[in-house]
């Protein structure tokens, strides 16, 4: 017999959802990469499922998942609603890696032949190296163009920069209590939390009311860019949370004693390129931008971040 949790009714509800602990499940940004975190949660959900039956599922176990990037696309994933099953997330863990092994090679063609690195580069010059066609239409198809934020199984947090106001807009279920103009379908955040500079075109959508007026633009670009390990965005969507309602909770916002964090990052680049200062002194402005088949400023910026947010995480949880 089955005894998974039940999931979340709504977003509103404190958490936590099950259980005497705040559930955090945080998944990094990393492209391709994202097959990392994704073989992981497939055994996480084998071992869950062997304690509390076939049906259990990862989003059943956390209060929030955050996501940036490719962990916001697996986020999605994991907490968009089944439409023939109330409240059952539409995508088990297991069904992460075969659907990177299947789509990555048509997001990300790749050049071959002697002229490729030529190739490449003028198209990281002239724009972006991939158009992201085939991964608009595959997200809309799979996770559907219908389907709202306030519609996920379990609460999510999904990072993304809004480079006409230079600064992150943070799709989260629990600030749709106060921000109803973030409901928004989820396939427009994946494409949006996926548009890494360089690699993929910037996204631009927007939210209307019922009378078809325009209410809020959005001019998006990959969360990577603000919070590639969106761990710290995840607790703090929940601490907030807490805080808007003090006293009604079962636990203290700022009591991280009683916070149980996932968080999955995705390896690094295989030919990850890392530089020394006598040669960078003599960089301009191109070779910050594109060196060697990489871009410097955006890989600096993307690792800076990563790492901060692992020192606050050490500072807040007293690693």
């Amino acid at each position: 017999m089955e005894n998974h949790p039940t999931l979340l009714s709504s977003p509103e509800n404190l958490p936590p959802k099950y259980g005497n602990l705040i559930t955090v499940l945080s998944i990094d940004g990393g492209g391709i990469r994202g097959i990392i975190p994704g073989v992981i949660l497939d055994f996480l959900e084998s071992q869950l499922q062997e304690l509390d039956g076939e049906g259990a599922r990862i989003a059943d176990y956390f209060d929030i998942i955050a996501g940036t990037s490719t962990g916001g696309l697996v986020a999605s994933m994991l907490a968009a609603p089944n439409p023939k099953a109330t409240n059952r997330p539409l995508f088990a863990a297991k069904d992460i890696v075969p659907f990177y092994l299947e789509h990555s090679p048509k997001i990300f063609p790749q050049t071959s032949g002697i002229f490729a690195w030529l190739i490449n580069t003028i198209k990281v010059l002239l724009g972006s190296k991939y158009d992201g066609k085939y991964l608009h239409k595959l997200v809309k198809e799979t996770v559907g163009d219908t389907i709202m934020l306030s519609q996920t199984v379990t609460n999510i947090a999904i990072t993304t920069f809004d480079i006409k106001i230079l600064q992150p807009t943070i799709f989260s279920s629990y600030q749709l209590e106060t921000e109803a103009e973030l409901d928004v379908p989820i396939s427009d955040i994946c494409i949006a939390t996926t548009a890494a500079p360089t690699l993929l075109p910037a996204y631009y959508f927007t939210k209307k009311d019922e009378h078809g007026n325009i209410i809020k633009e959005f001019n998006l670009i990959d969360g990577g860019v603000a919070a590639n390990n969106p761990t710290l965005v995840g607790v703090r969507e929940v601490s907030k949370k807490l805080l808007r309602k003090p006293g009604e909770g079962k636990i203290n916002p700022l009591d991280f004693d009683r916070f149980l964090v996932l968080s999955l990052g995705t390896g690094t680049n295989r030919n990850e390129h890392k530089y020394e200062a006598k040669k960078v002194a003599k960089w301009g402005i191109l070779n910050w931008l594109l060196d060697s088949g990489s871009t410097p400023i955006i890989d600096c910026y993307s690792e800076a971040s990563t790492d901060m947010v692992d020192y606050h995480n050490c500072v807040i949880f007293f690693l």
